[in-house]
């Protein structure tokens, strides 16, 4: 069993009840606050193509796109004022359609990386530039193609995974710095990107933005580079079906591509409806989950043409994007994780859904996609739809600084989906995912 695998298991006998001021909120049992805390609405913590064999190669080809935007962006002006995005995703969207054109040009002219110590990394930090945070850690060489729109040629360097980005400008040209996940390390690079670019952003002005080690708390050294954001309210949410078992069986046949096929379509005893054709079967259940299996044997080892990371996460990223994606309303599907098999080409790539900066959580804890690889073909796929929208409402939660404190680390911003019309939002405890 792969450690992320035993973390949701473990995850799941840790769920309990806590009461709050103003509802009943889920809670995870990792650490219990003080009996002030316990009457605030933060909670513990959770631990963290298609068909043919030549169909995956096909998919292969084309242009690569993000399968994940940043959750926090930081842009730091002259003076060392920061401006952040993170908890409004028009906001953060519109911030990242103006900015991801500086770090894919700095990504694809950096040269080769020098490590840093962190003194050198918090220097950087508190010059002018543009720093990106991902929910989700992910490969260098991932990143870069998404970027660039193209596979980029795999390297031991380029193989590492990150989380948080920043492009420095100077000068002259601007530099690349960014931190290894899991070891925690620094790094820089040179670039042949224009420092001058810094200019687009002098209409962003600070709005109170500070990373956690700017706000002098000994506490914050557990997360010093979560963004600190002003303001407590957060939106409420609601959940519904995304739809009735027949219209997300047709969602889910035209996102694999299977909407041409011949197929038959019948219900079982315990209301589930069930399409088959010659190479595949779909279950859809009541509650919006869809298991698809693709019947025929992928190609024999070695027959089929060997995929990247990026291009398997391309591949996914068009099945989540398309079923998913297509119907989760106010909410947004992005990469969480891409774990490999016991056998040569067998990989599960998987996508969350997010919304108003904080992750949903799902009936025990299933991602919203999940991909299986074989032989690098698409074998099969689990979707669990559901839409999302904005109620009007707001839950006032505990400040940011105020719940770092209550945290003693890394936090974010939660929903629990597991049958509530309407979801609360909530603080919970992360591992530290440096």
């Amino acid at each position: 069993m792969t450690k992320a695998k035993k973390a949701v298991e473990w995850t799941k006998t840790a769920l309990i009840a806590l009461l709050s001021v103003s509802a009943l909120f889920l809670a995870w049992r990792t650490g219990i606050f003080n009996d002030f805390f316990t009457s605030l609405p933060f909670v513990g913590s959770v631990a963290e193509l298609i068909g043919g064999a030549g169909g995956a190669a096909e998919s292969a080809g084309a242009t690569i796109k993000e399968a994940a935007r940043p959750l926090s962006i930081v842009i730091t002006d002259d003076e060392g004022q920061r401006y952040g995005a993170r908890f409004d995703t028009d906001e953060r969207y519109a911030v990242y359609e103006r900015t991801s054109s500086i770090l894919g040009e700095a990504l694809g002219s950096a040269t080769g990386p020098v490590r840093i110590n962190e003194d050198e990394w918090r220097t950087a930090l508190s010059g002018p530039g543009l720093f990106y945070e991902y929910a989700a850690p992910v490969r260098l060489s991932v990143l870069e193609a998404w970027f660039s729109g193209a596979r980029r040629q795999d390297t031991a360097h380029n193989a590492i995974l990150l989380r948080r980005v920043f492009v420095a400008f100077g000068e002259g040209k601007s530099r690349l710095y960014y931190q290894e996940h899991g070891s925690g390390l620094f790094f820089e690079a040179d670039t042949a990107s224009a420092a001058g670019k810094a200019q687009e952003l002098q209409s962003f002005s600070a709005n109170g933005a500070v990373f956690a080690f700017e706000t002098g708390a000994a506490i914050a050294e557990n997360a010093p580079y979560m963004l600190i954001m002003p303001g407590r309210d957060h939106p409420d949410v609601k959940a519904t079906a995304a739809g009735s078992a027949g219209e997300l069986l047709d969602i889910a046949l035209s996102s694999l591509g299977r909407s041409d096929e011949a197929s038959t379509r019948y219900r079982t005893a315990d209301d589930v409806l069930v399409c088959f054709g010659t190479q595949f079967n779909i279950r859809v259940f009541s509650d919006g989950r869809i298991l698809y299996r693709r019947t025929n044997e992928p190609a024999a080892d070695g027959a089929a043409q060997a995929l990247s990371e990026s291009e398997m996460i391309e591949i996914a990223r068009g099945i989540a994007a398309d079923s998913a994606g297509a119907a989760c309303g106010a909410a947004e599907v992005m990469f969480e994780s891409i774990e490999a098999g016991e056998t040569d080409g067998y990989f599960t790539v998987t996508f969350g859904y997010y919304i108003a900066g904080g992750r949903i959580y799902l009936k025990e804890d299933r991602p919203a996609a999940r991909v299986t690889f074989e032989s690098w073909e698409v074998t099969g796929t689990e979707v669990i739809f559901r839409h999302f929208s904005f109620t009007g409402g707001l839950t006032g939660l505990l400040r940011q600084d105020q719940a770092l404190a209550a945290a003693g680390g890394e936090f974010m911003l939660c929903y629990a989906d597991t049958g509530a019309e309407i979801l609360h939002p909530f603080w919970v405890r992360s591992e530290s995912r440096t």
